[in-house]
C-alpha cells in the first residue's frame, strides 16, 4: 500500500516556521526555544512524521522489508515462528528487520518506532501484553500494515494466533475427564498480562463444578525449566497435593519433570503433566510430555499472507480480521488418570 511520505516541508507550512527551524526543533537543538520546539514536535505528531533514513532508495514508496517484533529470543516458540516468517518472506521478495521488546511494554514501543522510521512496510508483532496495545492500534488508525501474532477477537487490529483460551480449557478438560479434580496451573494470573490459557483452565473447572482454588495457580516470573522446577516446591507443599499440573509453557512442564524425578514423585502415576506449545523436545523428555500443539507454520504463513493483502491495500485498509486456530492435544506418556486413593 503506497503510504504519503510527510516533509519537514509539510511541517513547516502547517507551523509558519522555516525549514531549517522544524529541523532544529526535531532534533531537539537548544538553538530552537523550547516553546516553538513544542508547536514544531505536536505539529509533527499530528501529521505523523517520521525521518526517512532510506528515502533515497524509495521508488514507489516500498522498501521490502518487514519488521518483526517477539517478546524474547529465548521463546523457542517465537524462535520457530520468526523462522517461518523469514523463509516466506524471502520467497515474496521481502527481507525482515528483527526485533525483541524483552518482554517490556517501554522497548516494545520504542523497536515500533524505530521500525517505523526505517519505513518498513509492514510489521508482524508478538505484543508484551493482549490488552495493552494502543500503540499497536495506532498504527492501524493511520493505515499502517500490521498483523498481531496473537489472536485477540475485537482488539481493532488484523491478528492470527492459536485460541490460547481453547486450548487451555481443552488441556484442563481431559485431564478433568480423566479423573482428576486438583489441577495446578503455572500461568500469569494478572488481568494485565496475557491469560487466555487461565480463563480456559478456569471455564473447564467451572463446566467441572470444581472450585477453583487459588493455592494452585502460580505464577511464574521468568520462562524457563528452572522456573517450573522452583515454582514445584510450592505447588506440591499445598495439601491435599494436585494429580495434575496444566503449564503455559513446554518449559515449566520439563522443569516440573525434573523436580518429580529428583524427589521421588512418579509421572503420571503420582501426578499427571501437561506441557502447551508441543516442542520438538517434549516428546524426548524423561517422561514424554503431553503438550497443546502450537501450528507455528500455520500462524505464519496466515499472518504473512494477511500483512501482503495489507501492504497491496490501495488508499484503505480493509477491516481487521482475528483468525483463531483451534489447538489439539497430543497425548503421550505424562498424563494419565489419578491413582484410585488421590480421588
Amino acid at each position: 500500500m503506497a503510504k504519503t511520505i510527510v516533509r519537514l516541508k509539510d511541517i513547516a507550512e502547517k507551523t509558519g516556521f522555516s525549514t531549517n527551524t522544524v529541523s532544529l526543533a526535531l532534533r531537539q537543538s537548544p538553538r530552537v526555544p523550547p516553546g516553538t520546539r513544542e508547536i514544531i514536535q505536536r505539529s509533527a505528531a499530528e501529521l505523523n512524521y517520521l525521518p526517512n533514513h532510506i528515502a533515497k532508495s524509495l521508488v514507489n514508496k516500498e522498501t521490502k522489508t518487514i519488521g518483526l517484533v517477539v517478546t524474547s529470543i529465548k521463546n523457542p516458540v517465537h524462535t520457530l515462528v520468526a523462522e517461518v516468517i523469514e523463509r516466506t518472506l524471502a520467497e515474496k521478495g521481502y527481507s525482515t528487520l528483527f526485533a525483541t521488546s524483552r518482554e517490556d511494554l517501554a522497548t516494545e514501543k520504542r523497536v515500533i518506532e524505530m521500525f517505523r522510521s526505517r519505513q518498513v512496510d509492514g510489521m508482524l508483532i508478538y505484543p508484551v501484553s493482549h490488552r495493552r496495545i494502543e500503540h499497536i492500534n495506532a498504527l492501524r488508525q493511520f493505515g499502517f500494515p500490521v498483523v498481531m501474532l496473537v489472536g485477540v477477537p475485537g482488539c481493532g487490529v488484523d491478528s492470527v494466533g492459536v485460541d490460547d483460551r481453547r486450548g487451555g480449557y481443552k488441556a484442563t478438560r481431559y485431564l478433568i475427564e480423566l479423573g482428576h479434580r486438583r489441577i495446578g496451573i503455572f500461568n500469569p494470573t494478572d488481568p494485565n498480562k496475557n491469560i487466555e490459557k487461565f480463563e480456559g483452565y478456569l471455564q473447564a473447572l467451572s463446566e467441572a463444578g470444581i472450585s477453583f482454588d487459588p493455592e494452585l495457580a502460580l505464577v511464574p516470573m521468568v520462562t524457563s525449566s528452572a522456573q517450573g522446577y522452583y515454582l514445584m516446591d510450592t505447588l506440591m507443599a499445598v495439601r491435599p497435593r494436585p494429580t495434575a499440573l496444566l503449564n503455559s509453557v513446554d518449559a515449566f512442564a520439563i522443569g516440573a519433570l525434573r523436580w518429580c524425578q529428583v524427589h521421588g514423585v512418579k509421572v503420571p502415576e503420582d501426578i499427571a503433566i501437561m506441557g502447551y506449545d508441543n516442542l520438538d523436545s517434549s516428546e524426548f523428555a524423561s517422561v514424554p510430555l503431553s503438550s497443546v500443539n502450537y501450528a507455528a507454520d500455520i500462524v505464519a504463513g496466515m499472518a504473512v499472507d494477511r500483512l501482503m493483502r495489507l501492504i497491496s491495500s490501495v488508499n484503505r485498509l480493509p477491516e481487521p480480521r482475528v483468525t483463531l486456530i483451534d489447538p489439539e492435544l497430543v497425548i503421550r506418556e505424562s498424563t494419565r488418570g489419578p491413582r484410585v486413593d488421590a480421588r
